[in-house]
């Protein structure tokens, strides 16, 4: 179904290239008559779409904080309300530790069937210090202005201008807010569900994680990520014994070991990371995965008995991340003198590979961008990027990212977002929506 879907997006925009190269004009005259509303539209409403990101920003959204979740979902399903769309609240078991899902839906039979994907929470939570939305001149600041309640805005800003020119008629959209985005749920296969089961039934993906300052490339590929955690056991006894028969090297020496290996070893293959983010060792260790805290204790005349290492590794295919997992495998089973090891690896994000039908959404952003006189767009480095929820979808249905505004600062108590580039944005979604639905 997804080779089917990719030829049939693929060669609908061939369709729409052929017509640009055939008859060349203006930037300006290359937009219909219905084009040029909806691009008068989105300026005529920026105000009211700065309004509403203000609101939105100055609700806590963390993702621990579940009814600041939800009530952030509220203000958006209000919002679509007056657009056609029909709201669906998407509740997750409590064992999954998630606020659920806001789903908005408009049925139609026009062109392409779109799912357009963004997300409710934040990196912010309760406690933090950072918590409210400031605007000066084009630069606004607060938590999630650009991750992601701008491209959330964004999507809300572009339906708004198309509703306004009737251009919604007999569109089939689905939108997904997702609401754990930043600390996603567990099991993904339970918490990501809806999402898959929406993008079976779709023809195309839209995501709107943001985008670079110039707004000169989208994401046709994204790597996944998934952890590993590497514990290692030693013998414990004197220190002045170590590195002996009897004891070995202990349990931090054989960590290093395997760790400098992984380094040596499996560095310099394209878009391949793997990241040590935690480390303890000693007599007596503790380590709770779900937070990523632990606590050691050790005797710098004892010899470590066990060491506990956390990581990341992030690729570009399923294939990429088996033969670097097998790969790490093997440096774990190695000897090292009086010490054991094993490796365990955790699921996260699936891959996002780059596709025809990918790069032929991308081509389509490329044309509405040079109708619009903003000039080309290309792709972005995938090694730039971290995961995202378009790459749960990835296997069923062609998609991009990298569709919303221009962030700076993001997860930190500085981000914020460039106001002179939700234009733009809101421009190109609505554009490229109605395209796709003609």
């Amino acid at each position: 179904m997804a080779e089917l879907k990719s030829k049939s997006v693929f060669v609908l925009i061939l369709g729409f290239l052929a017509q640009g190269i055939a008859t060349p004009q203006t930037a300006e005259a290359q937009l219909s008559d219905t084009e040029q509303q909806i691009v008068m539209t989105v300026d005529r409403q920026f105000e009211d779409g700065m309004a509403f990101l203000e609101r939105v920003v100055n609700i806590n959204s963390g993702s621990g904080n579940h009814a600041g979740v939800r009530a952030v979902g509220a203000e958006f399903a209000r919002a679509f309300e007056p657009l056609g769309f029909e709201a669906r609240w998407i509740e997750m078991p409590d064992s999954v530790i998630s606020a659920g899902h806001l789903f908005l839906e408009r049925r139609g039979t026009n062109g392409k069937k779109l799912l357009l994907i963004g997300h409710l929470d934040t990196v912010f939570e309760e406690d933090s210090p950072f918590q409210t939305f400031s605007r000066n001149d084009t630069i606004a600041r607060g938590p999630g202005a650009s991750d992601m309640k701008g491209g959330n805005t964004a999507i809300l800003q572009a339906m708004r201008a198309l509703d306004e020119v009737d251009a919604l008629e007999g569109a089939s959209i689905v939108i997904a807010f997702m609401g754990d985005e930043e600390e996603t749920g567990k099991p993904t296969s339970v918490s990501r569900a809806e999402l898959v089961r929406v993008a079976q039934r779709s023809d195309a993906a839209l995501a709107f994680e943001g985008g670079p300052g110039d707004l000169s490339t989208i994401s046709v590929a994204r790597r996944g990520i998934s952890s590993w955690y590497l514990t290692v056991t030693g013998i414990t006894g004197h220190s002045s014994l170590v590195f002996g028969d009897q004891y070995g090297y202990g349990s931090i020496y054989g960590a290093a070991r395997i760790l400098v290996a992984f380094q040596e070893e499996l560095v310099g293959e394209e878009y391949i990371t793997f990241n040590p983010g935690t480390i303890l060792g000693g007599t007596d260790v503790e380590y709770d995965r779900k937070t990523a805290r632990g606590s050691a204790f050790g005797k710098t005349n004892v010899i470590s008995r066990t060491t506990i290492v956390g990581g990341d590794l992030r690729t570009i295919s399923a294939e990429q991340q088996e033969r670097v997992r097998n790969s790490m495998r093997e440096i774990v089973a190695r000897e090292i003198p009086g010490v054991t090891a094993e490796i365990e690896f955790q699921d996260g994000y699936p891959p996002m590979g780059p596709s025809e039908g990918n790069r032929a959404l991308l081509a389509m952003v490329d044309q509405i961008s040079r109708d619009m006189g903003d000039g080309s767009v290309t792709e972005y480095d995938p090694g730039e990027r971290g995961a995202a929820d378009v790459s749960f979808v990835a296997p069923y249905v062609d998609g991009i990212d990298g569709l919303g505004v221009a962030g700076f600062e993001e997860h930190s108590p500085g981000e914020y977002v460039d106001l002179r580039t939700f234009p733009t944005v809101i421009k190109r979604a609505a554009l490229l929506v109605y395209r796709l639905t003609r």
